[in-house]
């Protein structure tokens, strides 16, 4: 009998579908049924794994049935809901970055925080469905493939004891078990069920500092087990998290998701493997940026790791082809602009300016030997932001400057929240979900992010004849190193709100933006 592994995710939303996503332990059909109506899918099978995605045009309670059985939801839990998108109301975002996948029990409580997913899952269950939010963005680090649970780590272990890499995820099945744990508590798998997500990765869904530099990639290069772990990394993310963020129409025009639906196991998973390959090695053979319509606002979720042009003297956070889509999506009519981008675009000032100078030494501005170490410099202190590809960040400030109103930019990746404003631009940050930086790593970011690296970046920066950066920006909220998860609500003006789990799932401090 079939039985459900992970799921059901409630994905890709709009004003007349909804989409269902699952994994199964055997083939079958998954049908979902929604207010009377009916809609079902046969599963497709890589790597012995068997998923599917269901498009149902209908809204309220729903149950996914496996072979005509009822599976979902399970006997005593909280129905989950399908709320289709209503362009006519005011749009609330839910977003944050970087969750751990370990129990809830008090001791990883004292040592990784309370899970703001849970926290919130609860707090929805307690909510008239009016505050619930539209979607929740998750802006990378969905899961720690470096880093995995003690759970994980023994899964490892006992699967292949004694072979490299030791403690970190080595191929595809490992990948599903990591998103098992990650999605299977019965709170994070109800708010899952229930509120539309949208996803894009950082760097630990597949390795830290994954895409920092030619350097990194070359060295990993040499790494006997890294070829295997890329390829099974974007492989599962694009099943796992990038299906689900397409439309059905995409979906419908998708090769790839055409061809696993149409192979055996063998030629599917040959497939997606070759894909995945590809797509690491030729970053323009696919695009994991994506787009959304919320009303009058256009949400745009940004590839910041696999789409990176990394040659030194012409670093791009975006190569050319994915610059393109970009403009193209800033450019085309629209009320609002919302843009995710897992790694934030505004970082304190004098952290900036560390990263501008890093960048024009790792180029060579002093010398051959100074590039080695900068370079080494780069990796050993994550410098690899927007900042530390200056000609990026000055183009998309440019091009966010010119469009004449505010623009929202949705990012995670520093395990702390704040606010930054440059004139319409403001940058919004929201990280850990559960994944807090020790107390002595937080008193290092206080004094080096917003206290030395001010003075000492500005210093540095002009020593190497860098030219300021085109405009000013300012911190105006922040920063908290708390857990958080963030909502943003957008009606005539925007307010984001950050909350904490501590005593509950309460608010941090708001901000308003006209």
């Amino acid at each position: 009998m079939a039985s459900l592994v992970v799921g059901p995710l409630l994905r890709y939303v709009d004003s007349s579908s909804a989409s269902i996503w699952v994994e199964t332990s055997v083939p079958c059909e998954v049908g979902v049924r929604a207010s009377g109506v009916d809609a079902s899918s046969r599963t497709f099978t890589v790597h012995g794994h068997h998923y599917a995605i269901v498009d149902i045009e209908a809204a309220g309670a729903y149950e996914v049935r496996l072979d005509g059985e009822r599976v979902w939801p399970l006997p005593g839990e909280s129905p989950s809901r399908i709320t289709l998108t209503n362009q006519d109301k005011a749009t609330r975002l839910a977003f944050g970055s970087c969750r751990t996948s370990v129990p809830h029990d008090a001791a990883h409580n004292r040592t990784h925080g309370p899970d703001l997913l849970r926290a919130y899952a609860r707090h929805l269950k307690n909510a008239p469905e009016q505050e619930w939010p539209d979607a929740l963005l998750l802006l990378g680090d969905q899961v720690y493939a470096d880093s995995p649970s003690a759970e994980m780590v023994r899964f490892i272990q006992e699967r292949r004891p004694g072979t490299e890499p030791a403690k970190e995820i080595a191929d595809y099945e490992e990948y599903a078990e990591l998103y098992r744990l990650a999605w299977s508590d019965p709170e994070i798998r109800w708010l899952l069920s229930t509120v539309p997500t949208s996803m894009i990765f950082d760097d630990h869904d597949l390795r830290d500092d994954w895409n920092t530099s030619r350097d990194w990639r070359r060295k990993m290069a040499k790494v006997e087990w890294w070829p295997r772990r890329v390829i099974a990394g974007l492989g599962a993310y694009w099943v796992y998290q990038h299906l689900g963020n397409l439309s059905p129409a995409e979906r419908a025009e998708d090769e790839l998701f055409a061809r696993l639906r149409e192979c055996d196991e063998v030629e599917a998973t040959k497939a997606l493997d070759v894909f995945a390959a590809r797509a690491d090695a030729d970053p323009a053979s696919n695009r994991w940026s994506y787009s959304r319509e919320f009303g009058d606002t256009r949400l745009i979720m940004v590839d910041t790791r696999c789409a990176r042009q990394l040659t030194p003297r012409d670093r791009m956070m975006l190569d050319p082809t994915e610059w393109s889509w970009l403009l193209e999506q800033v450019s085309a009519p629209t009320g609002r602009l919302v843009i995710g981008s897992s790694i934030p675009y505004l970082l304190p000032e004098g952290v900036h300016y560390v990263q501008n100078w890093n960048e024009a030494l790792s180029d060579g501005r002093w010398g051959r030997l100074v590039a080695r170490l900068s370079e080494t410099f780069r990796q050993a202190f994550d410098l690899e932001h927007w900042a530390a590809f200056r000609q990026s960040f000055d183009q998309l400030g440019s091009l966010l400057h010119r469009q004449g109103k505010p623009v929202l930019i949705l990012s995670g990746d520093v395990h702390y929240s704040y606010a930054a404003q440059a004139g319409p631009i403001h940058q919004l940050v929201c990280s850990p979900i559960r994944n807090p930086l020790s107390r002595t790593l937080r008193l290092a970011n206080v004094i080096t992010q917003f206290g030395l690296a001010t003075l000492v970046g500005r210093f540095l920066a002009r020593l190497a004849g860098l030219p300021r950066p085109p405009f000013r920006w300012r911190i105006t909220k922040g920063p908290w190193f708390s857990n958080a998860l963030a909502t943003l609500d957008l009606g005539e003006a925007a307010t984001v709100t950050w909350y904490t789990a501590s005593p509950d799932f309460a608010p941090i401090d708001a901000l308003r933006v006209k």
